[in-house]
């Protein structure tokens, strides 16, 4: 698998916003800059893994793979 650095970009600011939803809905503030960005690729991978096998699939697109990571991420913390 090759990354770009477009696709890198986009997985971090992905990332960085998931990790802050998550924790402005959790705790009410996030987890700093790096904390937010780690959350959030977990939280992506844990919403991949998990939304389809309960039967919630939320399409495609940008907006999509924030939701997918914000609820990933939300499990996770």
């Amino acid at each position: 698998m090759h990354l770009t650095n477009e696709s890198i970009i986009v997985i971090l600011v992905v990332g960085l916003i998931a990790g802050w939803l998550a924790g402005k809905i959790v705790r009410g503030s996030g987890f700093g800059l790096i904390g937010d960005i780690a959350i959030g690729i977990i939280g992506a991978f844990i919403g991949e893994w998990l939304l389809p096998r309960l039967g919630v699939h939320l399409g495609s697109g940008t907006i999509s793979l924030i939701v997918n990571a914000t609820l990933g991420a939300i499990f996770f913390s």
